[in-house]
């Protein structure tokens, strides 16, 4: 299952809701959460997927487009907070119904309310797709302060 969290009038925070939308692969279920992911606490739940993957925008201080494997710890300091609930207690809520969450996050270039997806996050999207396709998750570099 793949959850894509952003808000879709602010740039490439927008990212997660646009993988969420173009992500089609079979046995995958997609969801486009935008800015209220505790909205499908109940789905997770009801699913209890083997794999969950979770896609951000994420201040990570890298250069535009980079794609990150995330604690969740980081979960409260990284992420743009246009969510209503922190990505962290949207996180501890899910986390006992899923075997395993990977938290993905990706560097925003532009956050402005009005803009577009830059084409750096637009290819890192592209990238990351292909690897959930390929089931090659863990070749994306986890994040290190």
């Amino acid at each position: 299952m793949l959850l894509g969290i952003g808000n879709e009038l602010n740039g490439d925070d927008a990212i997660g809701c646009y993988i969420a939308k173009n992500f089609r692969n079979e046995g995958w279920q997609a969801i486009d959460c935008g800015t209220v992911p505790e909205n499908y606490i109940g789905v997770v739940k009801r699913i209890k997927p083997k794999l969950l993957v979770i896609i951000d925008a994420a201040e990570m201080g890298l250069q535009a487009g980079a794609i990150r494997r995330l604690k969740k710890e980081y979960a409260g300091s990284a992420f743009i907070s246009t969510h209503s609930l922190p990505l962290g207690e949207f996180i501890s809520a899910i986390e006992k119904y899923a075997k395993k969450i990977l938290l993905i996050g990706i560097q925003p270039k532009q956050t402005s309310l009005g803009t577009s997806l830059s084409s750096e996050v637009r290819e890192a999207a592209s990238k990351l797709m292909k690897l959930l396709e390929q089931e090659k998750w863990l070749k994306i570099e986890e994040f290190r302060e």
